[in-house]
């Protein structure tokens, strides 16, 4: 029986960045799968996403435009302590996590995309990557990459070393719907990017499209995200869930125990403009701790990493979800051409490594310079929500 010579490629990971790593490599000629590690509908951890060129081109290519999955934003506004606001023009296009998900998502219909996908081993034979999973299922392809997020299965497999390493402080989120909002706080948000700072802590706020990608007035939600330094011993008691449950990366909406809540909305009053402490008090908020992950591989054997899963950037770079569609295609660009009945392209895969790490360490320096501005994570910033 003769070997089958199309690229079979294994994504572990089925958020945005998998979803652009299976619709990039299908573009080689590659047949794809997608692992995905939830059990279960995915939650919208980003939230809001600010539209970059990356992210962009393969919407073009799959016969979008950013427009029809987009927020268009005509102004940004900064709020001093009081809530008045400095205003400039600055034009620019906002989506959200589930809209980009589902945009991503339906082309990929006919793919084979496994849900309750734990990876817990990776072998290589020859040409040929089998991946296996915790609950026994096997998959068998040529070439694998690890596109699962922070948390990734894969780069502890790969390069146990690199650790998620707390930066110092937390993402507070909301998201919205704007029909739900006082109509002076819309007034104020709706068409603008609208951002606070002070000592160890910012905030920002934005519309992006609705619960189903609805882009009409009324119909969309506003994301808000606030930054605040919280030291490594207040974590536990913040991630402590509703439900008895004790987070570790991720407090998903409704999970925020009264307690904190209330704390919440307390240190929001105290220290936000009142605009922002309103939009906090009228929301359900969901919480992100902000992890660091230091770059350092991308290429195993017939293996690469992406996105967060080969190290994070912080936030404020607004480059997390454009950096994992950037690997994505140039990937599957190195890989143009291959053939598992040939050698591994080493080459090509050296290059691209070079060339992503640089750029994952330039874009890492940068969102830690931004943090430094409002002290993010320093040692002599303001703190808030130690431990009782």
């Amino acid at each position: 029986m003769n070997p089958r010579t199309e690229l079979q490629a294994l994504i572990i990971g089925g958020s945005v960045g998998g979803l652009a790593a299976a619709h990039e490599m299908r573009s080689v000629g590659a047949e794809v799968a997608v692992y995905e590690r939830s059990a279960g509908r995915m939650e919208a951890r980003g939230a809001g996403i600010v539209m970059q060129p990356e992210v962009e081109a393969l919407l073009v290519r799959l016969g979008m435009s950013a427009q029809s999955v987009s927020v268009e934003l005509r102004e940004r506004q900064q709020l001093d302590p009081a809530g008045r606001t400095t205003r400039y023009a600055a034009p620019q296009l906002m989506t959200s996590w589930d809209t980009l998900y589902r945009a991503l998502r339906d082309p990929l219909s006919g793919v084979c995309y496994r849900l309750d996908s734990a990876l817990r081993r990776v072998r290589v034979e020859g040409s040929e990557v089998t991946a296996e999973f915790a609950d026994g299922y096997t998959a068998r392809g040529n070439f694998l990459v690890g596109a699962d997020g922070l948390g990734s299965a894969t780069r502890r497999l790969l390069n146990p070393a690199a650790l998620p390493a707390y930066a110092g402080y937390v993402a507070w989120r909301g998201l919205e719907q704007e029909s739900a909002l006082p109509r002076e706080l819309l007034e104020l948000l709706v068409g603008r990017f609208t951002f606070f700072g002070s000592d160890g802590l910012q905030m920002l706020c934005y519309v992006v499209p609705g619960p189903d990608g609805e882009l009409g007035e009324g119909a969309r939600r506003v994301n808000w995200v606030w930054y605040t330094n919280v030291p490594e011993s207040g974590l536990p008691r913040l991630l402590a869930g509703r439900s008895g449950t004790t987070f570790t990366t991720f407090l998903p909406p409704g999970q925020l125990v009264p307690e904190i809540a209330a704390e919440l909305v307390a240190t929001g009053e105290a220290s936000l403009p009142p605009q922002f402490a309103e939009l906090v008090r009228c929301s359900e908020v969901f919480m992100q701790p902000v992890f660091d992950v230091r770059p350092h591989q991308m290429v195993a054997d017939h293996a690469a990493l992406i996105g967060d899963a080969a190290g994070t950037v912080r936030p404020h770079t607004a480059a997390g979800t454009s950096k994992a569609f950037g690997d994505a295609a140039t990937l599957a660009a190195a890989l143009r051409g291959w053939t598992p009945d040939q050698d591994l392209p080493a080459g090509r895969l050296a290059v691209w490594e070079g060339e992503r790490l640089s750029h994952l360490l330039a874009l890492s320096r940068a969102g830690i310079e931004l943090a430094d501005r409002s002290s993010l994570g320093t040692a002599d910033g303001r703190r808030f929500f130690a431990s009782a």
